[in-house]
């Protein structure tokens, strides 16, 4: 089979974790209460524009497989479980070295483009198991951090947690904000524990958890993303995964115009990461035509766009195997950890 990128003219699927972040990182700026407060989201209108996205934009065979593998490289492979253990930390490491299966990756003409994912994401307690099974890979280890996912331990706790995941090798960490300072409107306690965070990171990029579920509006969500890019935050992302409501479209929509708005502020580009509840192939595909089509081709990159997921690997994985051979394989034949 030839190149898919090269046949399909679809995202290139290669991916050198090595390479790291290429992009500059967001230093932030003055927190402008103004333009926080301007911020309105017209619900009907967004609601439209996510309801028409699958009948506008569809992928097929060859295409939809290299879209996919596109999404592969962009995936945080992630377990925050309570009962997570260094084997099976162990075993997320090695699947995120080799997360589809070489004898696909052959098939599709794809076999020697060292597709990884883009992270693995863990509790604080594995961030030294981690980066020691990923040692030599490139792959970035990501750890939760600041009272993950409630956010409700005293900030200089929340401080000292970033520094010793820092300490441990994480490159990225990913905050969870205080959820009372936006229902109560405190931007400026937001920002300044934003700008905390970020001090606290050093060279590590952050990613800011908003918990959209918790928001309760989407200008709310709105004005959060501001704030946190404003203070810094390299990545916004939606959910810990353990809210009642995680990523949708309709949210995705919001944060990805504000992050376009801040880039055309700025001249800055923010990462954007959706998470939990993302399981099925079909989903991550209107997310990356989302993507693409509100802030362009270079937000399809693992550089500036995570998916924050565990058993999405599987179902892609599944659905290549299918491109290849004609026929489903059970789940289970597909495991993560």
């Amino acid at each position: 089979m030839e190149d898919l990128a090269v046949k399909t003219g679809a995202p290139k699927a290669a991916h050198s974790p090595a390479a790291g972040h290429n992009w500059p990182r967001n230093n932030g700026m003055d927190l402008d209460l103004g333009w926080v407060l301007d911020q309105r989201v017209n619900l009907s209108a967004a609601e439209r524009r996510v309801a028409t996205l699958p009948g506008r934009r569809t992928v097929k065979k060859d295409a939809q497989a290299a879209w996919l593998l596109k999404a592969v490289t962009c995936i945080d492979l992630t377990t925050l479980n309570g009962d997570d253990t260094t084997e099976r930390v162990k075993r997320l490491c090695a699947k995120a070295r080799q997360p589809v299966r070489q004898d696909l990756l052959d098939a599709l003409g794809m076999g020697g483009r060292g597709i990884t994912t883009g992270a693995v994401c863990v509790y604080h307690r594995f961030v030294s198991t981690a980066v020691e099974a990923l040692d030599g890979s490139g792959i970035p280890v990501a750890a939760v951090s600041t009272g993950f996912p409630a956010g409700l331990i005293p900030h200089d706790v929340k401080l000292r947690e970033i520094e010793a995941s820092v300490a441990d090798g994480a490159k990225e960490i990913d905050i969870v904000i205080t959820r009372e300072h936006v229902l109560t409107g405190n931007w400026q306690a937001l920002y300044d524990e934003m700008r905390d965070f970020r001090a606290a990171c050093g060279d590590a990029h952050v990613k800011a958890i908003l918990a959209t579920g918790d928001l309760k509006t989407l200008r709310n969500v709105a004005r959060a993303s501001l704030v946190c890019m404003m203070a810094g935050a390299d990545f916004i992302k939606t959910s810990t995964g353990k809210e009642g409501v995680n990523a949708t479209l309709l949210v995705t929509l919001v944060m990805l115009r504000m992050i376009r708005a801040y880039q055309e502020q700025t001249g800055l580009k923010v990462g954007y990461k959706p998470a939990g509840g993302i399981s099925a192939a079909k989903d991550i595909l209107n997310y990356q035509f989302l993507m693409k089509d509100e802030l362009g081709r270079e937000w399809l990159e693992p550089d500036l766009f995570r998916i924050g997921a565990s058993s999405l690997l599987a179902d892609i994985e599944r659905q290549l195997e299918h491109h290849v051979t004609g026929a489903y394989s059970a789940l289970n034949r597909h495991p993560i950890g």
